[in-house]
C-alpha cells in the first residue's frame, strides 16, 4: 500500500515544494547563482547597517529590548547589545528596509531583506559544536530567494507593481520560512508544515507604504519565517496543501495558478535566469527611472548656465510614468513620502543632478527651490507604459518660458538587472553605508568574508564583523577558544 501511494498518488504543489526545499544541496548551486547571491548579501548587509541609524530602527530596537533569552544573536552595528534570534531577525530586517534601499526583483518584491536577517540570526542559535558554514548559509539564502520567485510566478497580476498587498509580507515570509527550514535541516513533512505555518503570518496592506510602518513588513517577514520553521521543528502542524489552495497562498492573488517545481536532477535557479536590481539611492524602485531621465535633462539645461538650474525659466515639468498610485505624491512632507514620490525624485534630480542618501533629509525635502519645482510638475500615464519593473520607462520633459522643451527618456537605469552595478560601484555603496556604523576593519572583514563565503568554515565570523568587532578581536577570541579546547 505504501509503495502504491509513493508511486501513484498525485503530488501536491506543497509536497513538491517541501521535497525541493529538503532535497536541494550545495552541489545544485551554480557559479552564477553564488556570485549574484553574494552581491545581494553584501548589498543587504550595507543597507541594513546604514538603516540602524534611522528613527524607525531605533524605535523597534527599544521595543525589542523587553525580550531576553539565553540564546542570542547579533543586532547589526551593536557591539554590546544582542537579542533572541526572532527579535534580532526582526530588528535587522526592519533596518534593511528602513530606507527602501534594499534589492528588488521581478515580479515585484524585495527578496533579500526577508531572508538574510533570519538565516544569520538562526545560524548564531546553533550549539557551538555545530558550526554553520558559509556554504550552508549560501544554500539556505538561495532556497529562500528561489521560493519567493517561484511563488510570484504563480500569478500574472504579481508581474505588475502591486496594488493591494506588499509582496515581501506574502512571499518574503514564505521565503524566510523555507530558508530557515533548510538551515534547520527539517524533513519533508516539517518543511510542509513550515510553509503552512508561515502562510498564516503572511500579508500586509500596501496602504502603509511611505510610512514608518512599511519597514516592519520586511522585519516581520524575517521574524515570522524563522518562527514558522522553529514551530514546525517542534511538530506543530498546518494544512499540508497550503500552496495548492485558493484559500491558502492563493488568497493573496485573484489569478493564482500554482505549478510544481523542476526536478532536482539539474535544478534551474531563477536567480540564474534573472539578476536583481540594486539601488544607487534609497527610494522606491520606480523612481530610479525618473532620476536617470531627470539627470539627463538637467545636463542639457545647465550647459549654458554655469551648472545652475535656470529655475526662473522653467514653465512646467511633465513626467511620463506608469500609473502607480502610491508613488504619485505631488507634495511629500516626510522622508518616507519623498522616497515614494515620482515628483520629488524628478525635481530633486533636476535641482541637484543626482540622488543620494542625503536627498531625503528633512532640510532637502522642504527646500524652497524644490517646492517651486514640485508646483510645476505634472504626471502623465501613457497607455504603453505598463506598471512592471521589467518594462516600464520614464520620460521627463521640461518646458521653458520661451517655448522650448527639453526631454529625455530612461528605459533601463544603472543598477537594474539589465544594467547591473559594476563590482567597484557595489563595493562603494556597501562601504559608504557600512562605514557610517562600523569601523573600517569590520567593514573590510565583511567584504572579504562575503566574497569568500562558500569557503568559510564557520559563518559566525560574519556576525562578529557585523557587531563591529575588528579582525584583531576576532583573532583573540579564536585564540582564547583554542586555549579552552586545549585545556579541556
Amino acid at each position: 500500500l505504501n509503495i502504491y501511494f509513493f508511486f501513484f498518488s498525485p503530488q501536491t504543489v506543497t509536497g513538491n515544494f517541501a521535497n525541493v526545499i529538503h532535497g536541494l544541496n550545495a552541489n545544485h548551486l551554480t557559479d552564477q547563482v553564488i556570485q549574484r547571491s553574494k552581491r545581494m548579501i553584501l548589498d543587504t548587509l550595507g543597507v541594513g547597517l546604514l538603516g540602524t541609524s534611522t528613527e524607525v530602527c531605533h524605535k523597534v530596537t527599544r521595543y525589542s529590548k523587553i525580550y531576553s533569552s539565553d540564546i542570542s544573536s547579533t543586532v547589526w552595528g551593536h557591539l554590546d547589545f544582542r537579542l533572541p534570534p526572532l527579535y534580532a531577525a526582526f530588528v535587522n530586517g526592519v533596518a534593511v528596509h528602513s530606507m527602501d534601499f534594499d534589492d528588488t526583483w521581478h515580479p515585484a518584491t524585495h527578496p533579500s531583506g526577508a531572508v538574510l536577517p533570519a538565516v544569520i540570526a538562526l545560524s548564531e542559535a546553533f550549539p557551538q559544536k555545530k558550526k554553520i558554514s558559509g556554504l550552508d548559509l549560501l544554500l539556505a539564502f538561495n532556497v529562500g530567494i528561489e521560493v519567493q520567485g517561484r511563488l510570484l510566478r504563480f500569478s500574472s497580476e504579481a508581474r505588475n507593481i502591486p496594488k493591494r498587498f506588499h509582496p515581501p509580507t506574502v512571499v518574503g515570509t514564505m521565503g524566510s520560512a523555507a530558508a530557515c527550514a533548510k538551515l534547520l535541516a527539517l524533513d519533508r513533512l516539517k518543511c510542509k508544515n513550515t510553509l503552512a505555518i508561515a502562510a498564516s503570518y503572511a500579508g500586509a496592506p500596501l496602504a502603509n507604504a511611505a510610512t514608518q510602518t512599511k519597514p516592519l513588513h520586511v522585519g516581520n517577514a524575517a521574524k515570522h519565517g524563522l518562527e514558522a520553521a522553529c514551530l514546525a521543528s517542534q511538530g506543530l502542524q498546518g494544512n499540508k496543501q497550503i500552496l495548492d489552495m485558493e484559500s491558502g497562498i492563493g488568497a493573496f492573488y485573484t489569478d493564482y495558478n500554482p505549478q510544481t517545481l523542476p526536478t532536482l536532477q539539474s535544478y534551474p535557479w531563477l536567480l540564474d535566469q534573472q539578476d536583481v536590481a540594486i539601488k544607487r539611492f534609497p527610494a522606491h524602485l520606480g523612481t530610479h527611472w525618473v532620476a536617470d531621465a531627470a539627470s539627463s535633462v538637467r545636463k542639457k539645461l545647465v550647459e549654458s548656465s554655469d551648472n545652475l538650474l535656470p529655475l526662473d525659466k522653467i514653465e512646467k515639468i511633465i513626467l511620463k510614468v506608469p500609473e502607480v498610485k502610491y508613488v504619485n505624491r505631488p507634495s511629500p512632507t516626510s522622508e518616507h513620502e519623498a522616497r515614494h514620490s515620482f515628483q520629488f525624485v524628478a525635481c530633486s534630480a533636476l535641482l541637484n543632478g543626482s540622488m543620494s542618501v542625503q536627498s531625503f533629509a528633512s532640510e532637502n525635502v522642504h527646500q524652497p527651490a524644490l517646492r517651486e519645482l514640485l508646483s510645476k510638475t505634472q504626471l502623465e500615464h501613457p497607455p504603453d507604459n505598463t506598471p512592471s519593473f521589467d518594462s516600464l520607462y520614464c520620460e521627463v520633459s521640461v518646458t521653458l518660458r520661451d517655448g522650448n522643451t527639453i526631454s529625455d527618456r530612461c528605459d533601463t537605469f544603472y543598477g537594474h538587472w539589465r544594467k547591473p552595478l559594476k563590482k567597484e560601484d557595489l563595493e562603494k555603496k556597501f562601504q559608504s553605508n557600512a562605514s557610517s556604523v562600523l569601523p573600517a576593519e569590520a567593514t573590510e572583514g565583511i567584504i572579504e568574508t562575503v566574497y569568500n563565503l562558500e569557503n568559510v568554515e564557520d559563518c559566525s565570523v560574519l556576525s562578529t564583523f557585523l557587531s563591529g568587532r575588528s579582525a584583531r578581536a576576532l583573532s583573540e577570541k579564536r585564540h582564547a577558544q583554542s586555549n579552552i579546547v586545549g585545556l579541556g
